[in-house]
C-alpha cells in the first residue's frame, strides 16, 4: 500500500515537522507501506514572507495533479496547509477522494506574534481546510481539547518519537563556556518566544542551537549569549549531551520533538506549564514546568540525568509510525487492517 504525503515543509528546512515525516517514511516498510512525498522539490519556489529558509512552491494545479496521478498512490494525506497543500487538498475534493491532514503549527498564533492582526481569521481558514479530510491527526490531548473546542471533527491522536541511538548521552563534550549551560534549540523566531529565556539572568552560559530570521536581532540585542546556528545529526546530538539543562520558552508549539532529544540525552527540561510541554512531560519529573522560567531553569539542574533518558526511551519513531499508518487505514474505513498493525513490526 502507498501513501502520498504532500507536504509544504522539507530538507533542508530544520524543524520538528520535517523530522517527523522523514522518520514516518522511514519507517513504513516495516509496517507494509510504502510512503512518497510529494514536497516542493522540483517546482519554481520563491521566499515565504518574513521566513526566507522557508520556500513555498509556486505549482499549477495541473502540475500537482500530474504529480499525484504518477504517484498512484492508495492514500493521500497532508501533513500542511501551504501552497501544495491546498491544491492537494481540492485536487481531491474535486475527484471526491478521502484524504487525512494533521495539524502541526499553530499559524493563527504565529501569525499574530508577527503582525499586529487577530488571529481568528486565519484560524477559521484554517477549521475550513483541515474539515474536509477524513481526519485530522493531532499530537497531544491539550490538542485535542483546544481543536474540539474550536468545532474540528475526526481528530486522530498521532504522538512523536526520538532517535535515542542518535541522542544519548555517551556523545557529551567539554564545552569551552562557563556552567552550568543551559541550552535552546529550534528556530530562530520571534514565535518560540526566545527572549522570555535570553532575557533571564541565569549563571554560566546560554547557548541557542538553530537559525532563523530572529537571529540577527537577537545575538546583537544579547551578546553574552552564544548563537551556534543550525545543527544536525552528531553535531546537534552532542551539543545537547553537553548542556546542564533544556530551556524551552515557546508558548504555542503543538508538541516539541527537542524536548524529547534533550531528555534522551540526559539533559532535563525547564519550560511554561503549558501545551506541548506539559502533554509531553506529564508526571515524569524528568522537567520543572513553571511560569517563572528561571525558576523552571534553575530546578531542572538538580534533576538526575538518568531520569530523564529513562523516561524518553518511552517514545519511539516505530511507535509513532504506527500510529500514523492506523490512523490513515481507519479513516479510509480499513480499521480491520489497523487492528493487525498492533502485531506488525
Amino acid at each position: 500500500m502507498k501513501v502520498l504525503i504532500v507536504t509544504d515543509a522539507w530538507h533542508p528546512q530544520i524543524n520538528g515537522v520535517v523530522r517527523s515525516l522523514t522518520e514516518i517514511g522511514r519507517q513504513s516498510e516495516a509496517f507494509g507501506f510504502k510512503t512518497e512525498f510529494l514536497t516542493p522539490e522540483g517546482f519554481p519556489t520563491v521566499a515565504m514572507p518574513g521566513y526566507a529558509e522557508i520556500r513555498l512552491a509556486l505549482a499549477a494545479p495541473s502540475q500537482l495533479a500530474r504529480r499525484i496521478e504518477q504517484a498512484a498512490p492508495d492514500f493521500i494525506h497532508i501533513a500542511t496547509e501551504g501552497p501544495l497543500g491546498i491544491l492537494a487538498r481540492r485536487y481531491c475534493m474535486k475527484r471526491g477522494r478521502k484524504f487525512t491532514t494533521s495539524y502541526h503549527t499553530r499559524f493563527p498564533e504565529y501569525l499574530s506574534a508577527r503582525l499586529p492582526v487577530p488571529s481568528w481569521p486565519l484560524a477559521a481558514l484554517m477549521r475550513r481546510f483541515h474539515a474536509a479530510s477524513a481526519a485530522t491527526m493531532i499530537s497531544t490531548k491539550s490538542l485535542e481539547d483546544e481543536l474540539a473546542a474550536q468545532g474540528y471533527q475526526n481528530l486522530m491522536r498521532w504522538s512523536r518519537g526520538v532517535d535515542a541511538d542518535l541522542f544519548h548521552p555517551g556523545k557529551a563534550r567539554r564545552l569551552p563556556f562557563p556552567r552550568p549551560i543551559f541550552l535552546y534549540a529550534g528556530r530562530v523566531a520571534v514565535e518560540k518566544n526566545l527572549e522570555a529565556f535570553l532575557s533571564l539572568d541565569l549563571p554560566g552560559t546560554k547557548l541557542i542551537a538553530g537559525d532563523g530570521p530572529a537571529r540577527a536581532i537577537l545575538e546583537q540585542k544579547y551578546p553574552a549569549a552564544h548563537f551556534l546556528g543550525a545543527q544536525a545529526g552528531e553535531a546537534l546530538a552532542e551539543t545537547f549531551a553537553s548542556a546542564d539543562a533544556f530551556v524551552f520558552p515557546s508558548l504555542t508549539d503543538t508538541f516539541g520533538v527537542v524536548l524529547l532529544e534533550a531528555l534522551a540525552s540526559g539533559v532535563p527540561v525547564a519550560a511554561f506549564p503549558v501545551a506541548g510541554p506539559r502533554d509531553v512531560i506529564g508526571d515524569s519529573k524528568a522537567a520543572v514546568l513553571d511560569r517563572d522560567l528561571r525558576r523552571a531553569a534553575t530546578a531542572a539542574l538538580a534533576i538526575p540525568r538518568g531520569l530523564c533518558r529513562k523516561y524518553a526511551l518511552q517514545f519511539s519513531w516505530r511507535e509513532s509510525a504506527r500510529q500514523f499508518f492506523g490512523n490513515v487505514l481507519s479513516a479510509n474505513g480499513m480499521a480491520a487492517l489497523r487492528a493487525e498493525l498492533a502485531s506488525a513490526a
